[in-house]
């Protein structure tokens, strides 16, 4: 376990806590917890030592929405997912010698972001063609997702954009956001254990960062306890408001960060 300072521990048990919440209450949110685990474990670390937390936290969101899920919308996703975690494992290997891998990715991936929610709100206006839903535009999403979420942990606001778009309904959403995650965090496990063992210098975890990130699973229970009681007490359009507003601050951040 590494020996953490007690304003490092606070960062890490609430950044736990934030997990848990927006996997069952409110997806996009989890966005802050990037920079807080970065200030725990730094850049490239922390981007494979919190996987077992969002597992985690994945587990939750499925068992509770498992039954809303949209598999039609995960279809045509997955196979361009795929090509951007490939894509993402090669560019984790290329810059394994840096210290960070993320700083240079983040105001292309923020600025996309903010794109996306401009077409998203003005899909009324520009037809099917250019829509976050549209054919192109969900495999522009599904390539984006996948690298975005291996190198950074940060796809959530590219996947919330997307699934607003759709006009589905929350429960739906959350659904399709809890199955869709829990698949891909998976599906990164072996490309992490690879990319560690190729790269032992510069790991993406440890067994003393993971044995630390443990120590903030029981707050990320209470998260995602308090996520789902959230998620079903606000009404739909005001969900989609503020998903869409944790979306747009996302991108912000990863521009100006």
């Amino acid at each position: 376990m590494l020996s953490l300072d007690p304003a490092s521990w606070a960062i890490l048990l609430s950044a736990s806590l934030l997990v848990g919440f927006s996997k069952t209450g409110l997806p996009g949110s989890g966005i802050v917890a990037v920079p807080m685990l970065a200030a725990v474990f730094g850049g490239r670390l922390s981007v494979g030592t919190a996987l077992p937390l969002l597992i985690a936290a994945d587990c939750f969101a499925v068992y509770y929405y498992r039954k809303e899920a949209r598999f039609d919308h995960l279809g045509k996703l997955l196979p361009w997912v795929s090509l951007g975690l490939v894509a993402g494992t090669v560019a984790l290997f290329s810059i394994g010698d840096k210290k960070s891998v993320t700083d240079p990715l983040n105001p292309i991936i923020g600025s996309i972001v903010l794109i996306m929610l401009v077409l998203g709100v003005l899909r009324g206006k520009l037809g099917d063609k250019l829509v976050p839903h549209s054919v192109w535009g969900t495999r522009a999403t599904g390539v984006l997702a996948g690298f975005t979420t291996m190198v950074s942990n940060a796809a959530g606001p590219i996947m919330q954009i997307y699934l607003v778009a759709t006009e589905m309904k929350k429960e739906e959403l959350m659904g399709t956001t809890a199955l869709y995650f829990f698949t891909v965090n998976v599906i990164k496990i072996p490309f992490y254990i690879a990319l560690s063992t190729s790269q032992p210098n510069n790991p993406m975890w440890s067994v003393a960062s993971l044995s630390t990130v443990a120590c903030g699973l029981p707050l990320l229970i209470v998260g995602a306890l308090l996520g789902r009681r959230f998620a079903g007490a606000v009404p739909q359009a005001v969900f989609n408001k503020v998903v869409l507003l944790f979306a747009a601050l996302g991108g912000l951040y990863l521009i100006f960060k």
